[in-house]
């Protein structure tokens, strides 16, 4: 049976004077889903959640969220959907009980719903014995997953994500992720997620959606968009004097299928990598050159990025300053 459309999104744009942040953007999200929205900082991922989310307006195209219009219906989408952004915004001041609390009663729930819900969500984000400790003395960690519980007491259709687990150690990131894995067990609720980590993506989404510079530039589930890229392992390798001969007797080679260069670098797109890599490096040294360093992996979102843009998500990462809040226009758009 063909699930309803939970988010449709047709040709949203938003510009701020000459820059394009978002650059005519079409998909959809089927209830029940989590979809990752994939980028650099600054690609546009923030300025889309605030349209879907109605805190900003479309400079042209249209979205539904919840069957409801985020232009002509704001408040009907708002009462549907819970919303963690990117900044920790739990009040460092109250309790982890009395954050959840005030949150139940901005939606107008009763007394007694509210304390049902709230006892059932802190037990699920593990936060029971510390519900009424002040929120200033929690880990990064613990507050994040507590920002999530609280915008679940008004049992929201649509979770939107706005990089949840950015700045979060390892292991923090970890247990948000088992949270968010937890909580989709016998849960229709849909999940729109947006991250630069790759991991993340492959670890909890059903389909991505890659963006950069504004635009989709690709879309499926992790395992489509990795079986688009030729090959099945890349091979990193580091020269100390690579040459355009080099690189031909590479291409020479029947197994592999594509070569990036960058530099004194290269990666090599090939098929059963750990079974050829003696032989690719054979042909190297028979060729003149000089292996400073070699890695092999399988095949990530990362690579994905990098076959279409010719960059990294880490590398445009670099690029954009921390000082200037998520959303904000800048040389790189957003």
């Amino acid at each position: 049976m063909q699930k309803d459309k939970a988010v449709e999104v047709s040709g949203i744009t938003k510009r701020y004077g000459s820059i394009t942040a978002v650059d005519h953007v079409s998909f959809e999200v089927v209830e029940g889903e989590i979809f990752g929205f994939l980028g650099p900082n600054g690609a546009g991922k923030t300025t889309l959640i605030r349209m879907l989310t109605t805190l900003l307006k479309p400079s042209e195209g249209s979205a539904t969220v919840a069957c409801c219009d985020v232009v002509k219906e704001p408040e009907k989408v708002r009462r549907e959907i819970g919303v963690v952004p990117q900044a920790m915004t739990s009040d460092l001041d109250l309790t982890g009980y009395e954050n959840m609390d005030i949150y139940g009663r901005f939606y107008g729930i009763s007394s007694k719903e509210r304390k049902e819900r709230i006892k059932h969500l802190l037990e699920m984000v593990g936060l029971s014995s510390r519900a009424n400790d002040l929120v200033a003395a929690y880990s990064g960690g613990m507050r994040r997953r507590l920002e999530v519980a609280r915008v679940l007491v008004h049992r929201p259709k649509i979770l939107f994500l706005d990089e949840p687990t950015i700045g979060l150690d390892p292991q923090s990131r970890r247990v948000v992720w088992d949270f968010l894995r937890k909580l989709r067990e016998g849960n229709s609720m849909t999940v729109f997620l947006s991250t630069h980590y790759m991991e993340e993506a492959e670890a909890l989404c059903n389909r991505v959606a890659i963006i950069d510079s504004g635009k989709i530039i690709a879309i499926g589930s992790p395992n489509e968009l990795k079986s688009q890229i030729p090959g099945n392992d890349i091979v990193s390798l580091t020269f100390e004097n690579l040459s355009e001969g080099i690189v031909a007797r590479i291409n020479d080679l029947t197994f592999v299928h594509k070569v990036n260069i960058e530099d004194n670098s290269i990666r090599v797109y090939v098929d059963s990598g750990a079974q050829n890599l003696i032989m690719l490096i054979d042909k190297i040294k028979s060729s003149g050159g000089k292996i400073l360093s070699a890695t092999i992996h399988e095949q990530s979102l990362e690579d994905v990025f990098i076959h279409y843009t010719g960059k990294s998500i880490r590398e445009e990462a670099r690029k954009v300053s921390f000082l200037v809040g998520a959303g904000i226009p800048q040389k790189w758009g957003r």
